[in-house]
């Protein structure tokens, strides 16, 4: 996995200047019809929170997301991809899918492929069981 994390990486870089969380945050966003609160990424991200803010803050800058309060809940803030983060999604999807389907997919049958699924869906499913981690508490400074 750390292979294929590590080319992975390094075609979100060399094609559109995003890291994996970035790339991460994008693709979510673009699923869910555009727009998602901070807590609804933080229940599926595997970073901290402070550092999903950074890299909220590092989107905004790049004109890729916009950040806004919430209308129905003033505790939340709205996260929207821009048209410049949808293209950007078009611009990196390609190579990415390529990457996987090099160095993944293609070593494997279809009857791999479909096991596989089976796998990682169970293991999502029990995953999902555990408290989101936005539900954790945080760990005060002493």
């Amino acid at each position: 996995m750390n292979l294929l994390q590590h080319a992975v990486e390094q075609q979100l870089r060399a094609d559109g200047d995003l890291s994996d969380i970035q790339f991460s945050v994008l693709m979510r966003l673009f699923d869910a019809n555009g727009q998602l609160t901070m807590t609804e990424l933080a229940d599926g991200a595997v970073h901290s929170r402070s550092g999903l803010t950074y890299q909220a803050g590092q989107l905004e800058k790049a004109g890729l997301i916009t950040r806004s309060p919430d209308p129905a809940d003033e505790r939340s803030t709205l996260v929207t991809i821009t048209d410049a983060g949808r293209a950007r999604i078009g611009q990196v999807l390609p190579g990415h899918i390529e990457v996987v389907k090099r160095l993944l997919f293609n070593q494997l049958s279809d009857h791999d492929v479909a096991a596989l699924g089976e796998i990682m869906t169970r293991v999502r499913d029990h995953m999902r069981t555990e408290p989101p981690r936005s539900a954790a508490p945080r760990k005060r400074r002493a």
